[in-house]
């Protein structure tokens, strides 16, 4: 009885050894097959979580790459139209320096004032219509997040002497006012009275020195006057790539008005990262005769006093809205190259985590093609012992007969 029992054992026991092997086997069978170490999370609990998490980095990653490239394509777009608009202002600028010349005669002028007044109105048509898909480039409204508008009740044919001030109390994000760090602009004019123009150069002058005191880029907002034509009143404007919020309106004219808060599009962020939040905001200004102060410029207009003449005028506007348009062609070109770099940047950090990745959870064939070898010899041995002990069992029976 002894002798049988212990034949029991021994025909379990290889039984047992053959079937942990032949589990084995089929792990290794599952990694080589599939190429992944981690097919289950049984496989490796704790290394699923981590490449899990490496593969969404991964993927965000990668759609990341192809949102800078698009960004890249919007800049061109943009960068484009203004070159074509800087073409236009160049020709009107000949003009007028061509018109100021005392050989021509009116009719000779009153040709120059027609391809002028031609080439103004294709700078509006330009800037309302360059679009990226759906988007708008140049109306003013890309890249925008909010705007502060205020309009004067007083009819007024210029900016009077006085003392403008602005102050900003919050901004993206970060409330100024708490830590007492608010952003104060203030510019004072002495002449009698001060062109729309002169008074938005000095406002944002003023404003970016003050920006980048406070450790900003400088381009964080921009402010513009404007007086109407007829003489009807004065508006003021800032606008910004970032929220921000101004504790009092602009003075003099401007005091006594109330501000509106404009929300305003939010298209000019791009993702560029990806988590959350990694985002780069392209801020594209308006692009009109008027935003660029060459709207209704006469040519003709003689000199009066000490009042220039009306070309004299024309090539002093034409001169600032062509630095303005260059100044916004180079800050394109510099989102560019900062894409550029950006994708560059992805494209390394795509690399590198892919092959984290892959050290996590991708199967070691030369490894695991010796654990199968192995794997595979023992269970035809174990299938050999199992047979043998079997074998024995029957050797006990025959005692019996």
């Amino acid at each position: 009885m002894g002798l049988r029992i212990n034949q029991n054992i021994a025909a379990q026991n290889a039984y047992r050894n053959l079937s942990v092997t032949d589990n084995q086997m089929s792990k290794s069978l599952e990694k080589l097959s599939s190429g992944f170490r981690i097919n289950r999370a049984a496989d490796d609990a704790a290394g699923l979580s981590i490449s899990e998490g490496l593969r969404a980095q991964t993927g965000g990653l990668k759609v990341a790459v192809r949102n800078a490239q698009d960004a890249i394509s919007v800049v061109q777009t943009a960068e484009g139209a203004l070159n074509e608009v800087t073409s236009m202002l160049q020709r009107m600028r000949d003009l007028a320096v061509q018109a100021s010349n005392a050989s021509l005669d009116n009719d000779a002028k009153n040709a120059a004032q027609m391809e002028f007044d031609q080439l103004a109105a294709e700078i509006d048509r330009v800037g309302d219509t360059t679009a990226f898909g759906k988007s708008k480039l140049l109306n003013g409204t890309f890249g925008k997040t909010e705007e502060v508008t205020t309009d004067s009740t007083a009819k007024v044919q210029s900016i009077p002497a006085g003392t403008y001030s602005f102050q900003i109390t919050e901004l993206g994000g970060k409330d100024l006012a708490a830590t007492g760090d608010e952003i104060t602009v203030s510019v004072t004019t002495t002449a009698t009275s001060t062109s729309a123009k002169d008074l938005t150069d000095a406002f944002n002058a003023e404003l970016k020195k003050q920006l980048r005191d406070n450790d900003y880029n400088g381009d964080e907002i921009s402010m513009s006057f404007e007086v109407a034509a007829d003489g009807s009143g004065a508006s003021f404007k800032a606008s910004g790539s970032k929220e921000f919020t101004v504790a009092n309106n602009v003075g003099g004219i401007l005091q006594d008005t109330d501000s509106d808060v404009i929300e305003g599009s939010t298209n000019g962020d791009f993702q560029i990262g990806a988590n959350a939040g990694e985002k780069l905001n392209v801020s594209i200004g308006a692009v009109t005769s008027a935003a660029l102060g060459v709207n209704n410029l006469d040519l003709k207009r003689a000199a009066s006093g000490t009042d220039p003449s009306g070309a004299a005028e024309a090539i002093s506007a034409l001169d600032n809205a062509i630095k303005s348009i260059s100044d916004q062609r180079a800050s394109l070109g510099a989102f560019q190259n900062r894409f550029e770099h950006t994708i560059n940047n992805l494209n390394v950090a795509v690399e590198n985590l892919s092959a984290s990745e892959s050290r996590i959870r991708d199967t070691d064939i030369a490894q695991e093609m010796v654990s199968f070898t192995r794997n595979q010899i023992l269970t035809q041995a174990g299938t050999s012992m199992l047979s043998q002990a079997n074998q024995a069992s029957q050797n006990v029976l025959s005692l019996l007969r």
